[in-house]
């Protein structure tokens, strides 16, 4: 029954949308967040005195803004992949379990 239950689930065309949707949407958030971190990492590395520059005459220098830049960003990012999935990638599943188990 399971095996049965498998098959015509990844034989549903809306499943193989749906895999390939979220798997390259996946992808492309993944790349996103990898340049922005190694970017900052990069740098870091590189570019010290960058990074050491001080915002006008307080304490702060341009690595704080950039590191808290660096963490919203990835707070952004899962906001958008988390609207994304319980909108269209909810849609399609439930078209799928439809379909699947009618």
């Amino acid at each position: 029954m399971q095996a049965d239950l498998a098959q015509r689930i990844a034989a549903n065309p809306k499943y193989q949308e749906l895999k390939s949707k979220r798997t390259s949407f996946g992808w492309v958030l993944t790349i996103a967040m990898m340049v922005v971190y190694y970017g900052f990492i990069l740098l870091v590395a590189f570019k010290k005195d960058f990074l050491a520059s001080r915002l006008g005459e307080g304490v702060m220098t341009m690595g704080m803004p950039i590191g808290l830049g660096v963490i919203v960003f990835t707070i952004v990012i899962t906001a958008i992949y988390v609207k994304r999935a319980n909108s269209e990638f909810d849609q399609l599943s439930e078209e799928i379990n439809k379909a699947v188990l009618k």
